[in-house]
């Protein structure tokens, strides 16, 4: 493990694929769209799909910054948000996080960094009376730029009080490593979410995690 736990003052939390089980949440919904009489195992199927259309969809997420469209795109998703349909209204959440978010806000100054756009972020983390646990919640256009640019980050550790060198990013994807190591912090990949091992170490996490809600067991051992 080349994380150092000693160095950690405060966290930064993903969103998708790291608190909100985001993966099996569309999982469940594709399932349910595949023909069985082509597809034997559909849940297979429908996590393998979102797998496939997941990658490319992060490698994208710094487009708009670059184009000048950052605004106009979260303004369209916070559209599409409050005229969903009621059933897409439901979220899931990473079984043990919310235990492991109220112990370790006992410990340490929190945020939530996310790429989503505010509305959507905060009905998830009010849905589950998680808000209470973030001293600072960083959105898609909070910062100058969204992840993987190093800015939200960068802003989150300013608004807790430390230096970025002193915060733990915490996700599921590339896109987090590159943003937390960016700024200059230590990055942890979880593998709960949209990721994979192989290439979360390629882009230098310092730890991987199964589940976000290992967490608390890796800092009850400091």
């Amino acid at each position: 493990m080349s994380l150092d736990i000693s160095r950690v003052r405060a966290l930064c939390f993903d969103v998708d694929g790291t608190l909100s089980d985001t993966d099996d949440l569309y999982a469940r919904r594709i399932t349910h769209a595949l023909p069985r009489w082509i597809f034997h195992d559909p849940d297979h199927a429908a996590r393998r799909f979102v797998m496939w259309i997941e990658s490319p969809a992060n490698a994208l997420l710094g487009l708009p910054d670059r184009l000048g469209l950052d605004l106009e795109l979260a303004s369209a998703f916070n559209w599409l948000f409050r005229h969903r349909r009621p059933a897409q209204s439901a979220f899931l959440l990473v079984p043990g996080v919310d235990k492991m978010l109220e112990a370790l806000h006992a410990r340490f100054p929190m945020s939530v960094v996310s790429a989503r756009p505010q509305v959507s972020t905060l009905a998830f983390l009010d849905h589950f009376n998680l808000t209470r646990h973030f001293d600072v919640i960083v959105t898609a256009l909070t910062a100058a730029h969204t992840k993987p640019y190093p800015d939200p980050v960068i802003y989150a550790a300013q608004k807790m009080g430390v230096t970025p060198g002193s915060c733990l990013m915490i996700g599921d994807t590339t896109v987090d490593i590159r943003a937390g190591k960016s700024a200059g912090a230590q990055t942890v990949g979880v593998l709960c979410g949209f990721g994979e091992e192989a290439e979360l170490k390629k882009r230098g996490a310092d730890l991987i995690l199964q589940s976000t809600a290992e967490m608390g067991a890796l800092f009850a051992l400091k």
